[in-house]
C-alpha cells in the first residue's frame, strides 16, 4: 500500500516536456490486441506533430507502451494493467525516459489514454481511498445475489434464481395445504442463502472474510434471514445496515450500494473512534501500558513491547540519515518541518562540522516498511474525529498500546544518569595521566 502511495507521489510530481507523457489504464478483461492497434494509430497521427523534439518524445514513449504490452500477449491480469511512460525532466533539467507497468493491488473499473505534460494517477487515488471489502446480499422472490464492494470496485461472487409459489386465495379445503407449501418453501430458500452466505463470505471457516454485511430486497426475505438461527452468528454480528430496494439482482446491487454509501463510510470511522478510546482507556487507568511520540514509541519498538502502533497517516516528521564527513559516523534524527529548517541540527556540536545528509524519508514510510520486523500491528488514524484530533494535538499523533507495562521516564533516566557516569570515569582517567598540561589530542592520536 506504502508503495503504491509512493509512486504515485512521485508520478505526481513527474513534468515533462510537451505532450510526451502516456498513461494508460486497462481494466481485466480488455483485449490487448485491440489496446495495441489503438496505439499504432496514435503512432501514425503523432507523425504530424510539427515540434520535432515534442514529435520525437511522443513516438519513443508510445513505442515504449506497445512494448511492454507485448509482455502481456497472454492477456491482462486480473486486477487489470496500469502503464507510465514518457520523458520527464528531472530537478537537474535533464531529460530522462520513465517506463513502469504493474497490475493494481485492487481492479479498476477505469479505461483511460492520454497524453500530456503529466502522469494522471486520479485512478490509482481512487484504489487507495477504501482497502475494507464489504459484502451484499441482495434477496428478493426471484433469487439471490452475493456480491463484494471495495471502494470503487465490485464484484459478484455469486447468484442463483428461486422460483416460490404466490400468495392466493384458491385451492378449497387445500387452501391450508397450499400455504404451508409456500412456507415450507421460503424457509427453504432462507436455510439456502444463510448456507451460501457462509460459504461465500466466511471461506477459511474462521473469520468472515469482509468487514461488514449489507441486507437488501424488496420484501420482508432480508428481515427473516437477519432473525433466522440459521443465519452464521459470525455474519450476524458485522451486519451494518439493511436497505430496501425496488429489484433484485445487480440492478438491486447497484441501488444498494447507493443507498448504504454513508453506512461505510462510518464503519471505518467507528473502528477508528474504539482504538483511540482504548488508547486513552490504557492512559486513564495509568496501567503503564502505553507509548506517545517519537522517542518513547521508537524504545518500545526496539524492545518489543508495543502491542499495536498507532499513527497518525498524515505525520510530517522525517527520518534524516546524517554522516560526518571527517569520522565516518553516522548519526539518525528524526525531525519535525520545523527542524528540518533549524540549521543547527545538521552540525556536529562537538566539532562544529557540517553534516551531510545521506537520505531522508518520512519517518511514516520507516514504519509502514518495518513494523513486521518489531512484532506490530501497523494502525493509521485521521484526525476527522474528536478522539483522532485530540490524539494528534495532544500526543503528536504517533504512540503505541504496549504488551507489558513500560517506565520511559525511568528508562530515560537510567541513560542519562549512566551518560553522566561515562563522562566523570572518562575525565577521571584524563586527570590520573600525569596531569600533562601540553596534552594535544589531535597529536596524539594522529589526527
Amino acid at each position: 500500500m506504502w508503495k503504491v502511495k509512493k509512486l504515485i507521489k512521485n508520478l505526481q510530481k513527474a513534468r515533462g516536456a510537451g505532450t510526451s507523457m502516456i498513461s494508460l489504464i486497462l481494466p481485466p478483461g480488455t483485449q490487448v490486441s485491440l489496446t495495441t492497434t489503438m496505439l499504432k494509430e496514435e503512432q501514425g497521427t503523432a507523425t504530424n506533430i510539427k515540434s520535432r523534439v515534442n514529435r520525437l518524445s511522443v513516438l519513443g514513449a508510445i513505442t515504449s507502451a506497445l512494448q511492454r504490452l507485448k509482455l502481456y500477449s497472454k492477456g491482462i491480469p486480473p486486477n487489470g494493467l496500469i502503464v507510465y511512460c514518457g520523458t520527464i525532466i528531472t530537478d537537474e533539467g535533464k531529460e530522462k525516459k520513465v517506463t513502469i507497468d504493474f497490475e493494481p493491488f485492487k481492479a479498476v473499473n477505469t479505461s483511460l489514454y492520454l497524453c500530456d505534460n503529466k502522469f494522471h494517477t486520479e485512478a490509482l487515488g481512487e484504489l487507495l481511498q477504501d482497502d475494507e471489502q464489504f459484502g451484499f446480499i441482495v434477496m428478493d422472490g426471484n433469487g439471490c445475489l452475493f456480491g463484494t464492494v471495495c471502494g470503487s470496485s465490485r464484484a459478484v461472487l455469486h447468484k442463483f434464481s428461486v422460483d416460490l409459489p404466490k400468495k392466493h386465495g384458491r385451492g378449497g379445503q387445500s387452501a391450508l395445504r397450499f400455504a404451508r407449501l409456500r412456507l415450507e418453501k421460503r424457509h427453504n430458500y432462507v436455510r439456502k442463502v444463510a448456507e451460501t452466505a457462509t460459504q461465500v463470505y466466511v471461506p477459511n471457516g474462521a473469520v468472515p472474510s469482509v468487514r461488514g454485511i449489507v441486507l437488501a430486497g424488496s420484501a420482508d426475505f432480508k428481515d427473516e434471514l437477519l432473525k433466522s438461527d440459521l443465519f452464521d452468528q459470525r455474519l450476524k454480528k458485522i451486519v451494518v445496515k439493511m436497505v430496501d430496494v425496488s429489484y433484485g439482482g445487480e440492478n438491486g446491487f447497484a441501488q444498494a450500494i447507493e443507498l448504504s454509501t454513508d453506512a461505510l463510510a462510518n464503519v471505518k470511522f467507528v473502528q477508528e473512534k474504539k482504538l483511540i478510546s482504548s488508547y486513552f482507556d490504557e492512559i486513564a487507568r495509568d496501567t503503564g501500558k502505553y507509548c506517545f511520540g517519537v522517542r518513547d514509541t521508537l524504545s518500545g519498538l526496539e524492545m518489543g513491547a508495543i502491542k499495536v502502533l498507532i499513527i497518525y497517516e498524515s505525520l510530517d516528521t522525517m527520518r534524516v540519515t546524517l554522516k560526518n564527513n571527517q569520522t565516518n559516523e553516522q548519526t539518525i534524527l528524526n525531525l519535525t518541518p520545523a527542524q528540518m529548517e533549524d540549521d543547527a541540527n545538521f552540525i556536529d556540536k562537538e566539532t562544529g562540522v557540517e553534516l551531510e545528509t545521506v537520505h531522508k524519508d518520512l519517518l511514516i514510510e520507516y514504519f509502514a516498511e518495518n513494523y513486521k520486523s518489531f512484532g506490530c500491528e501497523l494502525q493509521f488514524i485521521t484526525d476527522r474525529s474528536q478522539e483522532g484530533s485530540q490524539f494528534v494535538k495532544g500526543f503528536g499523533g504517533i504512540g503505541g498500546i504496549l504488551r507489558w507495562a513500560v517506565d520511559f521516564g525511568q528508562i530515560a533516566e537510567y541513560i542519562e544518569q549512566d551518560g553522566k557516569e561515562w563522562d566523570q570515569s572518562s575525565s577521571d582517567e584524563g586527570s590520573d595521566s600525569g596531569g600533562d598540561d601540553d596534552y594535544d589530542p589531535d597529536a596524539d592520536f594522529g589526527f
